[in-house]
């Protein structure tokens, strides 16, 4: 207890600006051990020790629906009417238990799944609850596959590596096009829809009467059945299937409890965006307000010129007790907390913690939250982040402590053992903990790549010590041992694909390219030019220097022309590139910036052209 009151009475912030207290929020502790190899690895976990978890998250709704019936654990705002429509522990159990039953009906073999296409909503909910509490394997599917693509081919490998019975979408029009080739693949599946087109009606599933046979299938379930598989692109090009093991999502959601003992407390009450295809916003946020017996209202805005302003009518409705988003979407809440005095009284109000993930959070965002939090209620709120990804559940460290700082990424959760592994001058860190996957769906080459001969997995996540001779002050953030990386938003960039692209398009003018844009709001390029080309464009003659050639008008006539060409094909902001810089200098291989494959070194390039990506934002 000594080790939290300490670190709720920090007054000067180690990253954090100005003075003040931080907001007394109960966090849990942060000693740790660190255990050095002679191999030069590094073990390092937390002293706690990870507490008992349930079976299966339903577990929880069971216990909360029979101690508090009557609390709200879920609503959303109806579409026309705009009214929040809710269900309490007990409204959800007994619908969750109808859908069950309605799932069981229709006698799943081993192979089969359950498919969601659609966006968060109450029917998507209670569909993820019944097959998780008879323990039949459901995946969502990110909406944009359906919605977006012009081609399916994401949405097509989804289907396939599932083998789906049951396709849910919220609406039959909207997704009319996936559906069809959800059918085209699937004959057999039953397609069900909440507006009834397309599709049998949901309330169908609503209105099956629960039999014994649902308590039966429950008591099959075991921490080694599979719950959910969330797809993740990570560095490939088509979506891998993380594995969500029962025990695994419990673990993490346990472990992540222990880091915010103050849910315990008082329950928690979110509003929340973040989708449920993606495992922030289920396995973290759904989670988390299920396992702790509080309030999920599902917030149809997202941090877009447009979302934005539905976020902001529901914040000035719901004051949450912890408020996730992506660093993008603080950003853009900022102005709105700036301008509406009643707004900022009403989302500081009974706040414990602001929390990012998906990408490092601005220093000036920060520093700006922690000063309007201190104009509106006197003191700060903590920000808190940390570390981890799908394979792990999500959850593996946190920097759980005021004063803390974007790129702090603090100390493993109980029962994680961390191992550092060097790796040229990184670290990588690398899991194993019963809240890490146990592999890729149906893709065992995936599997035995993503974790060494020690059953670690391997995460490509560079790290080091804050303080080397002091571990608890946690670990720091330090890029990506491999080339791909995520904008501010979140959104992953696959290098490699978006590389080649460039190379081909721009040839022969672009010979080569390094792409920037980690925690950024876009994609910027580092171009290497073919210096012949560009005199024989501009029609020069052998003896002008490469970089009066480079920099001809021709040369940005003709670059600014394929820009505009090259985007015109972009699917969204991670194959958008918004802005270029010429490199005028020849990548030098005493810097390791070219290999003696004569490739770039995406790494080095940017380390020492940093004054180049600098220029670009």
């Amino acid at each position: 207890m000594n080790d939290i009151q300490d670190r709720n009475k920090i007054k000067a912030p180690i990253g954090g600006s100005g003075a003040g207290l931080y907001k007394n929020t109960l966090f849990g502790p942060t000693k740790t051990h660190k255990k050095q190899l002679e191999n030069g690895m590094v073990h390092f976990g937390n002293e706690q020790k990870l507490e008992a978890f349930p079976t299966k998250i339903t577990d929880k709704l069971m216990y909360w629906a029979a101690t508090k019936p009557d609390h709200t654990f879920i609503g959303r705002r109806n579409p026309i009417t705009r009214n929040w429509e809710k269900l309490s522990y007990a409204e959800t159990l007994e619908k969750t238990k109808s859908v069950a039953q309605y799932l069981i009906n229709l006698e799943f073999s081993p192979d089969e799944t359950v498919v969601i296409l659609s966006e968060n909503s109450l029917e998507h909910a209670l569909l993820v609850l019944a097959s998780v509490h008879i323990g039949i394997t459901y995946t969502p599917i990110s909406p944009p596959y359906s919605l977006v693509s012009d081609d399916f081919g994401k949405l097509k490998h989804c289907l396939e590596l599932m083998t789906p019975k049951v396709i849910f979408a919220q609406s039959g029009k909207v997704y009319q096009k996936a559906l069809e080739l959800a059918k085209t693949l699937f004959p057999e599946a039953i397609i069900i829809t909440v507006d009834g087109e397309n599709g049998i009606h949901f309330e169908e599933m609503l209105l099956t009467k629960p039999t014994i046979d649902v308590e039966i299938a429950a008591a099959k379930v075991n921490s080694d059945t599979i719950a959910k598989v969330l797809f993740t692109s990570g560095s490939t090009g088509l979506p891998k299937g993380v594995m969500n093991h029962q025990g695994m999502w419990c673990a993490n959601l346990q472990q992540i409890t222990q880091v915010f003992p103050f849910m315990q407390q008082q329950p928690p009450i979110f509003i929340d965006w973040l989708p449920w295809n993606h495992t922030f916003g289920s396995n973290h946020n759904f989670g988390l307000a299920l396992y702790n017996g509080g309030t999920i209202l599902i917030d149809d805005g997202k941090p877009t010129p447009k979302g934005i302003e539905e976020t902001v009518q529901n914040l000035r409705e719901i004051s949450p007790t912890a408020y996730f988003n992506v660093p993008k979407g603080f950003e853009m809440l900022i102005p709105y907390l700036e301008n509406e005095p009643a707004l900022r009284e009403n989302f500081f109000r009974n706040l414990n913690i602001l929390f990012y993930a998906g990408a490092s959070l601005a220093q000036p965002v920060w520093n700006r939250l922690e000063e309007l939090a201190v104009e509106t209620i006197s003191v700060k709120i903590p920000i808190i982040t940390g570390l981890g990804c799908t394979e792990s559940g999500p959850s593996a460290m946190f920097a759980n402590w005021g004063g803390a700082f974007s790129g702090l990424l603090g100390v493993p959760v109980a029962g994680m053992d961390v191992k550092l592994v060097p790796d040229g001058d990184k670290v990588e860190a690398r899991y194993k903990a019963p809240n890490v996957t146990k592999g890729y769906w149906r893709n065992p080459e995936a599997t035995a790549a993503a974790f060494d001969e020690e059953g670690y997995y391997k995460t490509g996540d560079a790290v080091k010590f804050l303080d080397e001779m002091n571990p608890d002050k946690g670990l720091i953030f330090d890029g990506r041992i491999a080339e791909d990386f995520k904008l501010s938003t979140g959104t992953w960039v696959n290098v490699g694909v978006l590389k080649a692209k460039v190379i081909s398009t721009g040839s022969p003018i672009i010979q080569d390219v390094v792409l920037a844009g980690l925690d950024k709001e876009y994609i910027g390029a580092i171009l290497f030019l073919n210096a012949d080309a560009c005199r024989k464009l501009a029609n020069l003659n052998s003896e002008i220097s490469n970089k009066d050639a480079f920099l001809h008008a021709e040369v940005e006539r003709f670059i600014n022309n394929w820009l505009v060409e090259f985007n015109k094909t972009a699917t969204g902001s991670s194959t958008v590139i918004k802005k270029y810089v010429i490199a005028l200098e020849a990548p030098s291989i005493d810097l390791g910036e070219i290999t003696d494959k004569g490739s770039l070194n995406q790494r080095a390039v940017l380390k020492h052209r940093a004054d180049l990506v600098t220029e670009m934002y």
